[in-house]
């Protein structure tokens, strides 16, 4: 877990100065690695570069901007330390398939006609679904307005405001074990949040008698707050036994968060497994037996 603090740390930085040069020299200094081992460990987290990080994270940023803020194409290429709106439209078009005009005024449009048919009613999100101890205290759906890559997250929140650590929901889904069976699964996405009481994101491992065999809901390194966008990943070992697998995002008490960028990817052994079931090591020797320690 020492590599996804470091690239958490990175992402930290890089999030609170998107609109700013920066300094990918400072990025070492702050993280305490070299900056060769920074950028192998970065790769290896997220599959991304750092350059390509910073870009993708520019032009998400460049869509919201196009879409919610009445800024011209050339201030936002500015904004956003592209060197000209020409290099701006060239980056732009490569993610997003048309040039920044023609996204703004498409994409406005098609906006508006959602918004109309979202007064008419909820639609469901396809492959996901709200569950939980009190889901009908919490809601989920597609925002547009945030995200962290492409164009839209989803979110779940609390209707109304409350601490109670006993409420909770989560948006989740699940899937067949087959084609990981034998295998170490690494789960990664990317969370912001707004004044939640605790949340993380969450995978487990059933068999087929429905007994979960490995879990993982991030309880010991859990969120709370409001954060930026950052990465979280989960490292489970899926064994021969296992029939199906469950993943989402959990969210306790009051607040809202929002998950974009699921990936799921086999790794191998020499990256540990964060899973909570696993039994503590019991000592060799009982001791303390007169109770005088």
């Amino acid at each position: 877990m020492e590599y996804s603090r470091a690239t958490q740390r990175a992402i930290a930085y890089m999030e609170e100065h998107l609109s700013e040069e920066i300094q990918l020299v400072s990025l070492p200094k702050i993280v305490g690695y070299s900056r060769f081992h920074l950028s192998r460990i970065f790769k290896l987290e997220t599959g991304l570069t750092i350059g390509e990080y910073i870009r993708v994270r520019r032009l998400a940023t460049a869509a919201s901007y196009l879409l919610y803020s009445d800024e011209s194409i050339l201030t936002i290429a500015f904004e956003l330390q592209f060197q000209s709106q020409e290099a701006f439209t060239r980056a732009f078009k490569d993610v997003y398939k048309l040039p920044p005009g023609k996204y703004r005024k498409l994409m406005q449009s098609l906006s508006m006609m959602e918004e109309e048919q979202a007064m008419n009613a909820q639609q469901p999100i396809k492959g996901w679904l709200l569950s939980g101890a009190n889901p009908e205290l919490y809601g989920f759906q597609v925002d547009e307005a945030v995200f962290h890559a492409g164009t839209k997250s989803g979110v779940l929140y609390a209707k109304e405001v409350t601490n109670n650590r006993e409420h909770f929901a989560t948006m989740m889904q699940g899937f067949q074990a087959h084609a990981y069976k034998g295998k170490r699964l690494k789960m990664s996405c990317y969370l912001k949040t707004a004044q939640v009481t605790k949340c993380g994101a969450w995978l487990r491992i059933d068999n087929g008698t429905g007994d979960t065999i490995q879990f993982d809901n991030m309880d010991n390194r859990s969120i709370q707050g409001t954060t930026e966008w950052n990465h979280y990943s989960i490292v489970l070992d899926v064994p021969e036994e296992s029939a199906s697998i469950y993943f989402g995002v959990l969210l306790i008490g009051a607040g809202k968060v929002w998950a974009d960028g699921f990936r799921f990817e086999e790794v191998d052994n020499k990256v540990p497994t964060t899973n909570m079931l696993t039994q503590e090591q019991l000592p060799k020797q009982p001791f303390n037996l007169d109770f005088s320690e």
